[in-house]
């Protein structure tokens, strides 16, 4: 664009200055005046950036008066260019966009650079050129100006959260333009123009982590598909619907078999392939509104407007299409499903109700060797064997079947081991191991969480002083439930262990799921800040997997974060994971978190999620579960067995 030399003057009126002189300067700083207000105006209506930019030129050309504007970005590569990215013309001018847009400018400090745009950016401070086209030093500019008819120039760098990153050009037809007066105006626009472009990128940016947190919340990560929670908000529009119709409904849940068996055999890589494509089949078969994710191999779909009799038809349906072969980077694998069926009203009237049931059904048709199966309360005895184990809970606490393990955590900074997760563990007498969730879940509904928890806490409160006396210094945390949070008894029995086992703060860390803090916000950051007081460091397990909101996290006393293992195990395989994991851990840190990634499985993962900017990595790589008066040996002989920092 148009040249000047570094050191450019603006000449200020001497005392005799004739009265045309005079008129001619109120009538420039009228039209900067009236150009700062219609750009004010356009600052307060643009909702986009490129919105904001090309009205911007175009008032100031159309309301100001001034003969062409632009506005142009810097670009960091190797030429050091800019790019043009809005234009103000005169109306005669406006078919000559496209041949001001190919036109080479720089920022550099070389022949193309010396321009006003080049000056301006590379000083960080306006640039004026009052005579363009009788001042030699800007010849290679004069051609361009006589074309579009301009004696003077101007431009004005645009600062951006501190940096330089483009410049306002404004032209005027007369020379002598731009003195003191008027460039201090049209300054005074530019830097309302760079706030408005700040602006509309932060706010930009707080949509795109919504969008994220969104994602995370009800999207699965490894396939794009609706997630549980999804489903189950979806279920209840859909239940809405046919109600009001007075139709039934059918919720479908099909197994991919066979599928932990090629995650041990070939790894988790293959596994996460094999799913992803079982998942686009399933969409495109189009046999249903809603396909879901909603276990490691299970799908979920949806059927409005579907009796027993269409269920089946489309359950035989699908099972024809879904039994070939897939083909994973050069291996085929043979794929078996089996599909199970539950139905509104007759079956219930609950998503979380369907989907057990329709996942009774599907064991029931994997055990008889049928492609699919329709619920029937005679087949539920899966839910017998839990009311049974319901009963028998209780005394398992009595007669000390309940066993307390540990999951070591890593520190990725220091590469030392930081801590540990208390989990719990019930080994039947008849049955041998319940496996956690089961029993926990049951716990929950047979209303014995409490018992249960209090068992945890007293066997992890016993463990950290064991670790105390034993030199060991290091958090244990504890997982606490909804319903733990709503416990009138909870603080009162903390209290009671702090004064029985001496405990310090930071021996105990406590974790809660996202899911659990949102069952009564209000209540949650009341009891969470009670915890605090009592010297518990607090965690937010299963991150991303619940629906917490960016405005409500920022309120939390929490210290940490974990990330949910469902976005740190496929992560290797996926950018998308990555970008989650990513992000979670920006944001984490802005809040001031330390970010933990639940679920590293491998060598590649742990590299992964210290590129990504985790703090501690928490899965099977670094340890499985172990008993918790192996620990000690365990990590004095582990290859992390150096001290952690006084930090963690």
């Amino acid at each position: 664009m148009m040249s000047t030399p570094a050191n450019a003057q603006i000449t200020r009126p001497n005392a005799s200055a004739t009265t045309a002189d005079n008129e001619k300067e109120l009538l420039r700083v009228n039209r900067a005046l009236k150009t700062l207000s219609a750009g004010n105006r356009t600052l307060l209506r643009a909702s986009d950036e490129a919105e904001l930019v090309n009205a911007m030129c175009r008032v100031i050309v159309e309301q100001g008066g001034y003969r062409m504007s632009y506005v142009g970005y810097v670009q960091h590569d190797e030429r050091k260019s800019v790019s043009l990215a809005a234009f103000g013309f005169d109306d005669r001018y406006e078919q000559e966009e496209e041949t001001l847009r190919n036109l080479y400018a720089s920022w550099a400090d070389n022949e193309f650079g010396h321009s006003v745009t080049g000056i301006s950016i590379r000083t960080g401070k306006p640039c004026i050129v009052r005579h363009l086209l009788t001042d030699p030093d800007h010849a290679p500019w004069h051609a361009e100006a006589l074309r579009f008819r301009y004696e003077s120039a101007s431009a004005f760098p645009l600062h951006v959260d501190g940096e330089v990153i483009g410049t306002l050009g404004i032209a005027a037809s007369e020379p002598d333009a731009f003195d003191e007066a008027e460039v201090k105006l049209l300054a005074e626009l530019a830097d309302d123009l760079a706030y408005g472009i700040g602006n509309l990128r932060s706010r930009l940016r707080r949509q795109e982590a919504e969008a994220t947190i969104h994602r995370m919340a009800y999207c699965d990560a490894l396939t794009g598909l609706p997630n549980r929670a999804s489903l189950c908000e979806r279920f209840e529009s859909v239940l809405a619907a046919v109600v009001a119709q007075n139709q039934p409904l059918a919720l479908m849940i099909v197994s991919l078999d066979h599928l932990q068996e090629v995650n041990d055999t070939l790894g988790y890589a293959q596994g996460d392939r094999l799913i992803q494509t079982f998942a686009r089949r399933l969409i495109e078969a189009e046999l249903a509104e809603t396909v879901a994710r909603v276990g490691e191999g299970e799908f979920a779909l949806l059927l409005p407007n579907a009796d027993s009799a269409r269920s089946s038809a489309t359950a035989q349906k699908l099972s024809k299409l879904l039994h070939t072969s897939i083909d994973v980077e050069g291996l085929a694998f043979d794929v078996h499903t089996h599909t199970g069926l539950a139905l509104f009203p007759g079956h219930g009237a609950d998503a979380e109700v369907l989907l057990r049931r329709a996942r009774v059904a599907m064991r029931d048709a994997m055990q008889a060797g049928r492609d699919y199966a329709v619920f029937a309360p005679a087949l539920d005895q899966e839910a017998s064997r839990r009311l049974a184990l319901m009963g028998e809970l209780r005394h398992a606490i009595e007669r000390h079947q309940l066993a307390l393990q540990l999951q070591p955590k890593l520190h990725l900074a220091s590469a030392a081991i930081c801590g540990a997760e208390a989990l719990v563990r019930w080994k039947h007498p008849l049955l041998g191991q319940v496996p956690t969730f089961e029993f926990i879940t049951l716990a929950e509904q047979a209303g014995m969480i409490t018992p249960v928890t209090h068992w945890v806490l007293e066997a992890a409160f016993r463990q950290r002083y064991a670790w105390h006396m034993a030199g060991i210094e290091l958090p244990l945390s504890v997982n606490l439930s909804a319903h733990d949070l709503r416990d009138p008894t909870l603080l009162d029995k903390l209290k009671g262990l702090v004064e029985t086992w001496g405990a310090q703060p930071g021996w105990i860390q406590l974790e809660l799921t996202e899911s659990a803090l949102m069952v009564d916000a209000s209540a949650a950051v009341e009891i969470l800040h009670s915890l605090k007081r009592l010297g518990f460091q607090l965690a937010i397990d299963d991150f991303g997997a619940g629906y917490s909101s960016l405005g409500y996290l920022h309120r939390l006393p929490v210290d940490a974060i974990k990330i949910d293992q469902s976005f740190v195990i496929p992560l290797v395989q996926s950018e998308d994971c990555a970008t989650i994991v990513g992000s979670a851990a920006q944001m984490g840190h802005k809040l001031g978190f330390e970010v933990v990634a639940e679920g590293v499985e491998s060598q590649d993962a742990l590299r992964r999620v210290t590129e990504l900017g985790c703090d501690i990595a928490q899965g099977h790589f670094v340890s499985h579960p172990m008993a918790a008066d192996q620990f000690g040996a365990w990590r004095a002989a582990s290859p992390w067995a150096s001290p952690a920092s006084p930090a963690h």
